[in-house]
């Protein structure tokens, strides 16, 4: 039996979609899953990378296949680039994925805030900016009240 490398789940409300491929490309599994199916199907699967397209509900859902021992990585929507419909999109998801290793990762907030893991911003780029608008806070203050 082939083992899956790499697996592109596209997440909805009820129905989700799943492409796995192994390491020379070859589909592994194609197949839809219920929302109450998810992390069964999951549990029984080697550790992979699974790729998932960012969106509201695509945080916990990397929470929790991260818990079985898979690596996530959420993809933008910018990346997954196909005619919208389940079974292209989680294609598409798997092969963003594949092709870009050195993807930006975005970042979201640990479960346990306590736990130091994760940042409060979406990307590394936000967080640039934000931390550069800090440091000239303070300049910009001073040369407002030079000009009072």
């Amino acid at each position: 039996m082939r083992t899956n490398t790499t697996i592109g789940l596209d997440i909805a409300k009820s129905v989700f979609q799943v492409h796995g491929v192994d390491a020379t490309g070859q589909v592994v599994i194609r197949r839809q899953l219920k929302r109450h199916c998810v992390v069964a199907v999951f549990q029984r699967l080697p550790p992979c990378l699974v790729g998932i397209e960012a969106c509201a509900s695509s945080r916990h859902w990397s929470r929790e296949l991260q818990a079985l021992g898979h690596k996530v990585r959420l993809i933008p929507p910018a990346y997954v680039k196909r005619p919208k419909n389940d079974a292209t999109d989680a294609e598409a998801i798997c092969e963003a994925g594949q092709r870009r290793p050195n993807l930006a990762p975005l970042w979201w907030r640990a479960s346990d805030p306590g736990s130091g893991k994760g940042i409060g911003v979406k990307t590394a780029r936000i967080a640039t900016r934000r931390r550069r608008a800090r440091m000239a806070e303070p300049t910009e203050r001073r040369r407002r009240e030079s000009l009072s």
